[in-house]
């Protein structure tokens, strides 16, 4: 039974599932908008609000741990911690907007742009 369960699998196993919410965060720090499906950016969401609000911080403790996460993508870390987590000093969450775009043409996907705000 999955009482509380409520991550997405995308048909994948942890690892891949793990990698694939790590490209699309890191993907999100670099560009700052990025185009997907629906349930892939309603399960980024939290993802990258958790390590925005871990950057908040701002201590060598977070910074380790959200480098363990990002899979030592050390350029992207550094500007979580200096140019985005700083933008969102006086915030207590919400820092990203899902916006729904309608169905791929290709296989009718829903598909979203995840921004950060």
């Amino acid at each position: 039974m999955r009482h509380h369960n409520t991550k997405r699998k995308f048909g994948r196993d942890k690892n891949q599932r793990k990698a694939l919410l790590n490209s699309l965060a890191l993907n999100l720090i670099v560009r700052g908008k990025i185009k997907t499906t629906e349930p892939k950016a309603k399960e980024l969401r939290p993802f990258m609000e958790k390590l925005i609000t871990k950057a908040k911080k701002g201590d060598m403790s977070t910074r380790r741990i959200i480098i363990s996460k990002l899979s030592n993508r050390s350029k992207e870390v550094k500007k979580l911690f200096e140019v985005i987590a700083p933008k969102y000093k006086d915030k207590n969450g919400g820092y990203t907007r899902v916006l729904k775009l309608g169905a791929r043409k290709a296989d009718g996907a829903p598909m979203a742009i995840i921004e950060l705000i």
